[in-house]
């Protein structure tokens, strides 16, 4: 199965993935904008928040995204990390989990595919999902055979993979009400180990 490289992914990434005891990442694929690619969703006191990291396209529109850089002359970093914080500090299970993620909003990624990967590890590792990542070595085409995720989970897909996910206790639901599919994180913050029998259901 074929997914495309996304930083901090929505749960819909992870509970396909987490079907498969192998996946492949097509790292030869042309960058797409406004996609998962470079941003997630997370929820805050003001509703859903896109978090975008910043990418400079080194041989423009075609350029694939195993070259795509990231633009660290921006404070992208401490920009996201303040909303992270702020938006669930006081979430059941971000205390516990912080010190995994803060690190990454201080080390300084040179391409984006490095940074999403290494978030990408530790996510499995916390969610407890076995799956081996593997890396093309080559564009990989569409086929009936291998199933293709780059652009079935897409924001930019009105008829993604989505369902109605069963609702879970979100920190500002009070306000907005229950937010679908959102980053990975909201779930892991917000139910702990709970998260990978949530990918179950």
């Amino acid at each position: 199965m074929v997914f495309s490289t996304a930083y901090l992914p929505p749960i819909e990434y992870f509970k396909e993935l987490a079907k498969y005891r192998s996946i492949y990442i097509d790292k030869y694929e042309n960058y797409i904008k406004q996609t998962y690619r470079n941003r997630c969703n997370i929820y805050t006191a003001n509703g859903k928040l896109s978090l975008s990291v910043p990418v400079i396209k080194t041989t423009g529109n075609h350029t694939k995204i195993k070259d795509i850089e990231i633009d660290n002359n921006q404070a992208w970093q401490h920009i996201h990390w303040l909303s992270i914080e702020s938006a669930y500090n006081s979430s059941p299970f971000f205390l516990y989990y912080r010190d995994y993620f803060e690190p990454f909003y201080n080390k300084k990624f040179k391409y984006l595919i490095d940074l999403n990967t290494e978030l990408l590890y530790l996510l499995l590792k916390l969610c407890d999902i076995s799956c081996e990542i593997k890396f093309s070595e080559s564009y990989i085409e569409t086929s009936e055979i291998l199933k293709d995720y780059k652009s079935i989970i897409s924001p930019k897909n009105k008829k993604s993979l989505v369902p109605i996910f069963p609702e879970y206790t979100q920190v500002f639901d009070d306000k907005h009400g229950f937010m679908q599919n959102l980053s990975i994180v909201d779930l892991l913050f917000c139910e702990g180990t709970g998260c990978r029998t949530y990918l179950e259901l």
